[in-house]
Formats: structure tokens, sequence, C-alpha cells
């Protein structure tokens, strides 16, 4: 501030750097003021210390890292709401036949309180029909994924966060162009960030043939996104409203492993057929809508057909997470199940930068006697996320809390488990992004089977995994504690 009032500094250079000082008091202002709804203190914090330690790279940061998404730029998601998942939730919150406690399954009346605590959207509904197949092996998934797609008669619907135009994702796009070929209603949805190297240029023959795409907070100026956070990260599939996909696979040859730096690509992800493909299409049809330049998807009893009927049982709910919401879905589902479990927690995280409340809810389930383990990667993707999950779980490890790295290669599965009777899987980190700063889906399933599968899994990683243990974390180099200290200071703006 002292070189804007020195006459022997040159007056341009004074004037840019008292542009620069009014643009930093107005950003500050504006992220107290105007963002106070969307921040924590935490983050607002962190940004006001980054706009005044540095004051013209700061400005760029927030520029590109820092703004939020406010309701009136999400056309699809807030109003337009699809009458029929409506239905289905304000019923299952009353007092009917369709309440969550008369349910006839046995572990939905014995966590209602959790089932109940997602009842806020529309595909959050309770679905009881459910069959569920679990893929935890990229080569498996696709496999099948690829045969459902090519036996599809009606539309598809598909939307990733990374989509990248090698191998597998030449493959699967040419399916889709062959199936729009033959006078299917093919929509593509990928993310813009997500999917950087892919633009929609590159699929002209596609659209020729008669398929939709559409890019996610597709960049304004070429090559200059300023919504790198803010992301759609959701992984989601619809065919003929009878066979869905969610989970944490995204299309690419690296998610087959492989990707020499990464290896093997463990993930888990679920192949749904039932009422529950419904809450993936309403998910849907209201990103694409929040999207789609052209003709918005509404309620069609094409995209809704009798689905109820494929031989399932398993118990399932959706939940979703937005950046402009109060209420964090997918976050509190995770906190509801920590504060009911009774005998174990066992979590797969590739990112673990949660808050405060969350690591002392897991550190309360450990000192209570709950036998609590989580895996994390022992590589990173994203080198400051990989030490500010590192730095995370040091006091979840002093606690009590199992936490090993998988040493097999990359884990990028997201999933929860609790008591051998509950399980989330989807597309949601355990950190303040997927929480609140992403577009995410999970799903919720309240079923003994489903859960002893995933379990066995999560044991079966356990044999590739080393603990870290709290000498083996006190064993870090000085350089280690210095990017941890970095990144632990970053986590909250990360």
């Amino acid at each position: 501030m002292q070189l804007i009032f020195d006459p022997s500094v040159s007056p341009i250079y004074r004037g840019v750097l008292a542009f620069f000082f009014v643009v930093n008091i107005i950003l500050a202002l504006l992220i107290v003021f105007l963002d106070r709804d969307r921040r924590d203190a935490t983050a607002t914090w962190a940004w006001l210390f980054l706009l005044f330690v540095m004051p013209i790279l700061g400005f760029f940061i927030y520029i590109f890292f820092g703004r939020g998404v406010r309701k009136k730029r999400e056309r699809g998601f807030a109003h337009n709401q699809i009458e029929d998942g409506m239905k289905r939730v304000e019923a299952q919150l009353k007092t009917s036949t369709n309440k969550i406690s008369d349910s006839e399954n046995p572990i939905v009346r014995k966590h209602k309180d959790i089932a109940t605590t997602l009842l806020t959207k529309e595909p959050s509904f309770l679905s009881n029909d459910n069959n569920v197949d679990i893929y935890t092996d990229g080569h498996d998934l696709f496999a099948q994924m690829k045969e459902d797609l090519r036996n599809a008669k009606t539309y598809i619907h598909m939307e990733y966060y990374v989509l990248e135009l090698d191998g597998l994702g030449t493959e699967i796009v040419n399916i889709l162009e062959e199936k729009a070929n033959e006078g299917l209603e093919v929509k593509l949805l990928y993310d813009a960030v997500g999917s950087k190297s892919v633009h929609k240029s590159k699929f002209k023959s596609f659209q020729e043939a008669g398929g939709q795409v559409e890019a996610f907070f597709q960049a304004q100026i070429p090559l200059i996104n300023f919504r790198v956070n803010n992301r759609n990260h959701r992984k989601i599939v619809v065919i003929d409203g009878m066979t869905g996909y969610v989970g944490g696979f995204n299309i690419g040859d690296e998610y087959l492993g492989l990707n020499e730096k990464f290896g093997y690509w463990r993930d888990t992800h679920l192949r749904v057929r039932g009422d529950g493909v419904d809450a993936l299409q309403l998910s849907f049809i209201h990103d694409w809508n929040s999207q789609a330049k052209r003709e918005q998807l509404d309620y069609n009893e094409k995209y809704f057909p009798e689905n109820a009927n494929q031989g399932g049982d398993v118990s399932m709910q959706l939940a979703l997470s937005a950046p402009s919401d109060n209420w964090h879905q997918i976050e509190f589902g995770y906190m509801k199940m920590i504060m009911k479990a009774k005998k174990s927690i066992y979590m797969h995280s590739p990112y673990f930068i949660p808050d405060k409340g969350y690591i002392n809810a897991l550190r309360i389930a450990a000192k209570s006697g709950v036998d609590v383990r989580l895996i994390i990667p022992c590589k990173p993707d994203h080198i400051f996320v990989y030490w500010a999950t590192i730095s995370s779980v040091a006091q979840l490890i002093r606690d009590g809390v199992k936490v090993y790295t998988y040493e097999n290669g990359f884990i990028h599965s997201k999933m929860m488990l609790i008591d051998d009777e509950v399980a989330s899987v989807g597309s949601a980190n355990m950190d303040i992004r997927s929480f609140e700063l992403n577009f995410e889906i999970n799903a919720f399933m309240y079923d003994e089977r489903i859960t002893k599968k995933l379990k066995d899994a999560f044991f079966e990683d356990l044999k590739v995994s080393q603990e870290l243990t709290e000498e083996r974390y006190n064993q870090r180099s000085n350089w280690i504690k210095f990017k941890q200290a970095i990144a632990k200071l970053a986590s909250p703006i990360l």
C-alpha cells in the first residue's frame, strides 16, 4: 500500500496497484456479504487471506475457483419439478401406507431416520423392488454396459464427469451413434472441465445421426473456463427406463487400468433394474434441462415405464448434492449413517477432506467401540488433495480409526457401510468439494445381501492395503510435513 502513495514510483505502476487494491477490497466485501449463505467462516477467511497476501494472483484464483453457483444459474434444478417424483416423496413423508415406518423391509424400519432424512428431493423417494449388481472392475462393468447399450430399444440418457475419446470412450460413442441411426433418442451430457480434451465438434457424426450432446457449464471463452469448481461429477446412465448405472467409474482407458501411472483402477459401480431407475432418470432430466439450449425434457410416460417387476427387492434411495443447496443431502446422509452405527463403519474415499464435524463424528464412533475403517489411495492423482487427505486422517488414527492405504493401484471408490445393513455408493468423495461445490449423486441401500457383497470386497481390498499407523505417519520427512501444512491451510478452498 505504501507504494501506491510513493511519488518516486511510476504513476502507471501506482495506478495498477491502486486498481487491484480497490478490486481486492470490493471482492472481499462480495465474499463476506454476498456469499455468506454459501460459505462457512473457515472458507471465507481462507479466501480473504489469499486475496490480501497475494492481491493480484489471489484475484485471478478467485475468479476461476471461488465463485459460487446461484439458483438462477441452475435453470433445471430448482424449478420445473417432475410431479411424479414429488408425489412419491410427499406420500412417504405422510402417515399413510407408503410411510417409511410401514416398510416391509425390517432394515428400512430400523433405519427409518436415515431414509426420512434423505426425503428432500424428487429422486430421493424410497423404492423397494430394485435388482442391484455390483461392479468393482472396469472391464466387467463396461462389458455389461456395452451389452445393455446395444440392446436399447427406445432411448439412452448418459452423463459423465470424465469422457475420454480414447479406446473405450470411442467404442461407447460409436455404439451411441449406431443406436441414434436406428432412430433411438440418445442424449449425452459431459462435464466441460472433467472432459477438458473433448469438444462438441468431435461429435459431428453422432449429431448427424440424430444424437444430442451438451457440455455442462461450457466455457464462454475458448480454453478459459471460469468455473473450475462447481463441476458435474455425476455418472448416470439410463436405458429405456429399465436399466440404470450409477457409481464412481468414468469413461476412459484409465478406468480399465491401462494408465501406467495409476495401474489397476479399483472403483465401485452399480447396475440398477427396478423403480430406482426412475430416480436416476429424474436426476438426468434436471441436469439436461439446466444445460440444453434446445428442447427441454418434461414428464413423459416413455421415460418412466413400468419397471418395478424385475426380480429385485433391494430398498434404495438416491441422494443428490449441488453447490447452491443449503441442505447437503449426501454429506448429511453419510453423517446420519455414522451416528447410527453400532458395530462397524467401513469406508472408501480417494479424497478425504471433510469438515471438523465429520471428523469428530468418526472419532466419537471409534471411541465408543465402533469398528471404523477407512481405505485411501497410496498415491496421488491430485497432489495437494492427497496431502490434505493424509493430514485429515492423522487425528482419526490417534483416536482409534484404522486407516489403510491401497497398494494395488489406485482406489477411486466412494463407499460407506454400517453394521452390515446400510450402504452408500456413488460419485461423492468425503471432502468439501463433493459435499459443497460439485454436483454429486449417491445411492443409499438398505439390504443385508448388498452390504455383505460390498463388505467382502472391502476386506479383499484390505489384503492389498497397508495400515497407516501412528508410527508410520510420524516417520514422514520434513518435506512431506511441509507439503501437508500447505495442503491443510488450503483445504477449505481445495
